[in-house]
């Protein structure tokens, strides 16, 4: 018998969220078979069985929320011993059988470090989604739930031919509603019940909550006047080639701090965080090596995380390791506002709504183009000086006409 803790599924996350069993309680089961599907904070990812053998026992169920480190289930795989006893305690510890040589035990516990299996689990991200039906749990990956989403299909509509009756990448393609049935609107709850956060939502809370405990914020504003820009200028990537100019003026807001060691580590590269809006809330994918790239390549960069955003398919090492963040707020609404820091990156730069201001100019008054922006940092790492010195490397950049 052998127990199968909950993964460390490479976020550094403390927990996830079941959202499918594909296996239950006395199925048979192979090595690397889709054996359930759970929600971090940020993905839902595939988890393949670590060990082929029989379903002994599932510790939790889905829609329950995991520990990372606890245990998932029991696989007996022949060896005779007697599955563990349902008992509260021993939902509550990692289990490990007695017959494992100590080299083995709980290895479980890391993606990629299975004995039993040279191959690394593969994660299949999907941010947020809807995990139920009415009647019943629908059985698919998060690929397909996906792709249903994206072609506006109910789940619970779909006829299952897969194994276990799961609903497969095929299913959803050959799908065809029945003309008298329309398809059923996102579940919403009545107002005034409460509802549990889930996914990038519970991320956000989290996120946030590590900011105002651990960050010292503060926020300075000011406008970059673009009044000479030529005509076809990207937005977005003239922030981020911006972003860049401001590093190099003043690197020290490109990188991390630890304030339990009181650490700064500054870093050369500029990944760049940008907090995308969605119903299930932000995603925030991260651009690489901004400072290496072309306005072409970012602007490539930008229409793959705008795609992967929609599909609900960014991966979480594309969501992670980023030195600073990009807010470009100003796209829906807004002027200046205070983003937030989330430990342990040091800076955020938030980008308002253009606007047509009234500027004076030698002998009289123009209308100019200019971009409201709003930087916050972390002041136990950084000076006002610091952050300013940044902030005007930043408008310099933005003010060039190309």
């Amino acid at each position: 018998m052998k127990t199968f803790n909950l993964p460390d599924l490479g976020e550094g996350l403390p927990e996830a969220e079941i959202v499918t069993w594909h296996v239950k309680q006395g199925d048979a089961i192979a090595l690397d078979q889709p054996m359930l599907s759970v929600e971090t904070a940020k993905a839902v990812v595939e988890v393949p069985a670590p060990f082929s053998g029989r379903v002994a026992r599932l510790y939790a169920g889905e829609g329950d929320i995991v520990e990372t480190g606890k245990p998932l289930i029991d696989i007996d795989t022949g060896s005779g011993a007697e599955p563990a006893e349902s008992t509260a305690e021993t939902a509550s510890t990692p289990a490990v059988s007695d017959e494992k040589p100590a080299a083995t035990a709980d290895t479980g516990t890391v993606v990629g470090s299975m004995p039993v299996s040279d191959e690394e689990l593969v994660e299949t991200a999907v941010a947020g989604g809807r995990r139920y039906r009415a009647q019943g749990k629908v059985k698919a990956a998060p690929a397909v739930r996906a792709l249903a989403k994206k072609k506006g299909i109910d789940l619970a509509d779909v006829p299952p031919t897969g194994r276990g009756d799961r609903v497969t990448r095929e299913d959803v393609e050959n799908f065809r509603p029945r003309p008298e049935k329309k398809q059923r609107s996102v579940t919403r709850l009545p107002p005034g019940e409460p509802e549990r956060l889930r996914g990038p939502r519970r991320a956000m809370s989290q996120s946030m909550s590590l900011s105002r405990d651990e960050a010292c914020p503060c926020t300075i504003f000011d406008d970059a006047d673009i009044h000479g820009w030529t005509p076809g200028q990207d937005i977005t990537t003239r922030l981020l080639r911006a972003i860049v100019a401001g590093c190099r003026a003043e690197p020290s807001l490109n990188g991390f701090y630890d304030g339990a060691a009181m650490t700064r580590q500054l870093e050369n590269r500029v990944d760049v965080a940008i907090a995308v809006d969605t119903p299930e809330g932000l995603i925030v994918p991260v651009i690489r090596h901004v400072e290496q790239k072309s306005a072409d390549e970012l602007r490539d960069d930008l229409n793959v995380i705008k795609q992967k955003t929609r599909e609900r398919t960014v991966a979480p090492d594309e969501m992670k390791d980023f030195t600073f963040t990009l807010s470009n707020f100003g796209m829906m609404a807004g002027r200046y506002a205070t983003p937030v820091v989330v430990p342990p990156t040091i800076a955020i730069l938030g980008s308002g709504g253009i606007r047509h201001d009234v500027v004076p100019v030698l002998g009289g008054i123009e209308t100019h183009r200019r971009i409201p922006l709003s930087l916050s940092f972390d002041h136990r790492c950084v000076t006002g000086g610091e952050a300013c010195r940044f902030l005007a490397g930043v408008i310099e950049d933005l003010q060039r006409r190309s």
